[in-house]
């Protein structure tokens, strides 16, 4: 299961996927005869409960920070590691116990909650769901109610580039699709690698239908999917996304080991950072990963970075963008905590020292108005790129969410092993929606 990092973005590419094993609504409903799981969020008098993931700095300063002001009622946090987090939660849901705030990914995973009254609602004048970005809050927005504060860094999906790479085969980064089939082709007649791909682990293959079938469709398709309309995976843009990506397969693009190369190994940021590959799709996250990695490489100049490439034909806008919008704090419904619950949500996330935090760490709050912040960020190399991340997500239409998460748990295993499936060609481009279809209840 992997949040979103808060500082050091360490990619554990198991958050991208949480929601492919998260809780489906009638697991989160159906276990009030489990046993306890942690402390009971229902009956405290006094001071809040609030569970998350053990790799969230940022938000532990911010639990302290509110404990220093509130000594006779603190937050008590309890922090847990990817895979155990889901099941803790669901048994403590079912149990009855669950935190007052908990933490999410938002999408499929939290609207389970919310169709099972485990999560409160948030009116805009209680959380001021205003100064956070749309693109962002859709995520968490079932119903034109929210049920979710953004808890840490923006995590798009962008194309990275090595600039040496590019220029010794006298390519520019592709801004059109048809500048990402000729790349292809110039870049494996010299022995590179087109695009780097760890298509072991199935999401990184996901990333580039999820922008195929954008470009294509338009955004509508997979709202009509997400919507739980079955039919809408045998949309002709659905057929034509994967022809897109076969063919990329088909071209060479990919390498000839890609099937082998899983992203928790690191290999396919290497192949970028050396050389071995000129391009690798992947979330913001890589970003920290390659100048952990590869700090020479960073400071060389050399990484580039660009959106996904335009379809002119397509009827998506450009600018659409796909990823993980972000994290969130969503609220029991069950809580008797509210008041409190609202003042940390209010004054000690994303407020002015959180938002220097995630600045200072290469991260991107979701908040607007960042303009000026990042005018005083005083790396020119982190100021390009912290601003590249900004304004790609503040100018977006729509920031859709991983499919693997935004859509019910159940389905998102099937998807993962369709996915495969077409990468490797073992089931041609219509019959990955025919599966699909029939995976949706």
């Amino acid at each position: 299961m992997r949040a979103i990092p808060s500082v050091t973005h360490p990619g554990g590419p198991r958050g991208r996927r949480a929601i492919a094993s998260a809780l489906t609504l009638a697991a989160v409903a159906g276990l009030a005869a489990c046993g306890t799981a942690g402390p009971s969020a229902t009956t405290s008098a006094q001071g809040l409960t609030l569970w998350a993931l053990n790799d969230q700095p940022i938000l532990t300063r911010s639990v302290d920070a509110y404990n220093k002001d509130h000594p006779e009622a603190k937050i008590t946090l309890r922090v847990f590691a990817n895979d155990d987090y889901k099941q803790k939660l669901r048994v403590a849901f079912g149990a009855g116990q669950a935190p007052d705030l908990f933490f999410n990914w938002g999408g499929g995973a939290l609207d389970d909650y919310v169709k099972a009254g485990k999560a409160a609602p948030l009116s805009a004048s209680e959380v001021q769901t205003d100064r956070f970005l749309p693109s962002v809050m859709d995520t968490a927005t079932f119903a034109d109610k929210v049920y979710g504060v953004p808890v840490n860094g923006l995590a798009p999906v962008v194309l990275y580039y090595n600039k040496r790479v590019l220029a010794d085969a006298g390519l520019q980064p592709p801004g059109t699709y048809a500048d990402l089939l000729t790349a292809v082709a110039k870049l494996k007649a010299k022995g590179v690698t087109p695009l780097s791909l760890a298509a072991n682990s199935k999401w990184p293959t996901l990333q580039y239908l999820q922008y195929l079938l954008d470009r294509i469709g338009g955004s509508g398709v997979f709202k009509k999917i997400a919507a739980g309309d079955a039919s809408a995976w045998r949309d002709p843009a659905v057929t034509e996304a994967n022809q897109d990506l076969q063919g990329l397969a088909k071209a060479g693009a990919f390498g000839n080991s890609a099937s082998s190369v899983a992203y928790d190994q690191g290999s396919s940021t290497a192949l970028l950072y050396t050389g071995k590959a000129a391009m690798e799709l992947m979330g913001t996250w890589e970003y920290a990963n390659i100048a952990k990695a590869a700090p020479d490489f960073l400071k060389s100049g050399d990484l580039g970075y660009t959106a996904f490439p335009s379809l002119p034909d397509g009827s998506g806008d450009p600018r659409g963008i796909t990823g993980n919008p972000s994290n969130f704090l969503s609220l029991n419904a069950a809580t008797k905590n509210r008041t409190a619950a609202l003042t940390y949500l209010n004054d000690y996330v994303m407020n002015d020292d959180q938002i220097a935090a995630y600045l200072k760490s290469g991260s991107v709050p979701p908040v607007k108005d960042l303009d000026s912040r990042l005018a005083k960020v005083s790396s020119a190399s982190d100021k390009r790129w912290l601003t590249f991340v900004y304004d790609l997500v503040r100018d977006a239409p729509g920031f859709q969410l991983s499919w693997d998460q935004a859509l019910p748990s159940e389905q998102s295993d099937a998807l993962l092993t369709a996915t495969d499936k077409s990468f490797l060609r073992e089931i041609s481009p219509s019959a990955f929606g025919v599966t699909l279809s029939k995976a949706t209840p």
